[in-house]
C-alpha cells in the first residue's frame, strides 16, 4: 500500500512571497531527487497547484532550504528553489530577496541560531549566488529572546503592518557573471531594441517600456496577458542570457527582465515592471531592486533620461504595480563608472504554519533520516 512521508517544515511569508522553509538536511542531496520532492510539495504541474502547497503564481511557489553555514563569515546557508507553477520544473540558479527576509526568523525557530535580547543580526550566505547578506530582526526579551512578528513596518503588496527586517546585501555586483555589465557595454541592442544587461544581486535585461510598445504603468496581469509582449521579451531574454555568459536560459529564470518608465509620483526614482521572467511580478523582488539600482545609478544605461535622482541619492524609490519599494545604496560614481558597495531594503515576514509536508512515498524510494 502506498503511503506518505512526513518532512518537517515552516510555512512562511517572506516579503511579498511565501512558501515552505525546510532544514536542508531533511531533504535529498541529489538535485534531481530534491526537485521531485519540491514539485510534489508545491503541487507543480497544475495551474492552481491543487495537489500541493503552492498558490498558483510564481511568488507562491518558492522554496527555502537553510542549514548552519560551514563558511567562516556566515551563520546560515540559504538555498533557494523556484518551482514552476504549471510545469514540473525547478530552477536552483536564482535567489529570492523577499523569501530571504524569512531566513533569519526560520533559523531562530529551527534552533540553528540563538536570538539575542532586543535585536539579532544574522549573517547569511546565498548558496545559489554566493551573495552575502546581513539580516537584522527584532527579538525582544520575553522572558527569553524570541522572534517578533508584530510591528509598525509596512511594505506595499502585503496588508497591514509587521516587525521590520532590514536586509543589507554585501558585494552585490556581478552575482552570477562577475561584472556589473557582463558584456562590457552600458547599453546595446537586441532585435533592434536598446537594452542594458546588468548584474547586481541578479542578472537582468533592462528595457524602456515605450520601446516595447507599452507605457510601463499597466497592471501586472495586463502585461502578463499581453502575449505578443511576452513572446518578444522572451526572445530577447534568451539572447541576453547568451551574451551574459549564462548559456541556454530557456528553462532558467535568470536573467530576469525589467521595464522602466518615468516615475509618476513626487519622490519616485523610476517606475518599473519586473518579470520573473514568464509573468510580471505583482510588486518587485528585493534582488530585482538591487539590479534596478545599478541600472539607474550607472551612466549611459537605458534608465538615463527616465530616472529622477534627488539630492538624497542613497535612497531610491521604485514604483511598482502595488506601490513602492525603497532601496538604500552605498555607492560612488567615478571615472571607472559605478562603484556600488552595498544595497539594502526593509522587508517583513510572518510564520504562517509549522508542521510536516506530506510527500507521496513513490516520489522517492528513500529519504535521508
Amino acid at each position: 500500500m502506498s503511503h506518505q512521508i512526513a518532512i518537517p517544515c515552516l510555512f512562511m511569508r517572506g516579503g511579498t512571497s511565501r512558501g515552505p522553509f525546510f532544514n536542508r538536511h531533511h531533504l535529498p542531496e541529489d538535485l534531481d531527487q530534491l526537485a521531485k520532492v519540491l514539485v510534489a510539495a508545491v503541487g507543480a504541474g497544475h495551474s492552481l497547484n491543487i495537489d500541493g502547497m503552492g498558490g498558483g503564481v510564481a511568488v507562491t511557489t518558492k522554496v527555502v532550504m537553510i542549514s548552519p553555514s560551514m563558511e567562516e563569515w556566515a551563520d546560515i546557508d540559504y538555498f533557494f528553489a523556484q518551482v514552476n507553477v504549471e510545469n514540473q520544473d525547478v530552477d536552483f540558479s536564482p535567489t529570492c530577496g523577499n523569501m530571504l527576509s524569512g531566513v533569519g526568523p526560520a533559523a531562530i525557530t529551527m534552533g540553528m541560531v540563538p536570538a539575542t535580547p532586543g535585536e539579532t543580526t544574522i549573517k547569511i550566505r546565498s548558496v545559489n549566488t554566493g551573495a552575502k547578506i546581513e539580516a537584522i530582526l527584532q527579538t525582544p526579551f520575553d522572558p527569553l529572546p524570541r522572534v517578533e512578528y508584530s510591528g509598525d513596518a509596512r511594505i506595499d503588496g502585503v496588508p497591514g503592518t509587521a516587525a521590520p527586517i532590514m536586509l543589507n546585501f554585501m558585494d552585490v555586483v556581478g552575482s552570477k557573471t562577475g561584472a556589473l555589465f557582463p558584456t562590457g557595454k552600458n547599453t546595446e541592442s537586441i532585435d533592434g531594441v536598446d537594452v542594458t544587461l546588468v548584474d547586481v544581486a541578479v542578472p537582468m535585461m533592462m528595457v524602456r517600456a515605450e520601446d516595447m510598445g507599452v507605457s510601463g504603468y499597466e497592471a501586472a496581469n495586463e502585461l502578463t496577458a499581453n502575449k505578443a509582449l511576452m513572446a518578444k521579451l522572451e526572445a530577447m531574454r534568451l539572447q541576453a542570457g547568451e551574451r551574459m555568459g549564462l548559456g541556454d536560459v530557456s528553462k532558467k529564470v535568470v536573467p530576469k527582465v525589467g521595464l522602466l518608465a518615468v516615475p509618476r509620483t513626487a519622490g519616485g526614482t523610476v517606475t518599473i515592471r519586473y518579470f520573473m521572467p514568464w509573468q510580471c511580478h505583482p510588486s518587485l523582488a528585493v534582488t530585482g531592486s538591487m539590479a534596478f539600482a545599478g541600472c539607474v545609478l550607472a551612466p549611459g544605461t537605458v534608465a538615463e533620461g527616465l530616472a529622477v535622482l534627488n539630492d538624497q541619492t542613497n535612497q531610491l524609490v521604485f514604483e511598482h504595480p502595488m506601490g513602492q519599494m525603497e532601496t538604500t545604496v552605498d555607492y560612488k560614481v567615478n571615472e571607472a563608472g559605478l562603484d556600488l558597495r552595498s544595497a539594502g531594503c526593509l522587508r517583513t515576514a510572518r510564520l504562517l504554519m509549522r508542521g510536516d509536508v506530506m510527500i507521496p512515498a513513490e516520489v522517492l524510494r528513500q529519504l535521508p533520516d
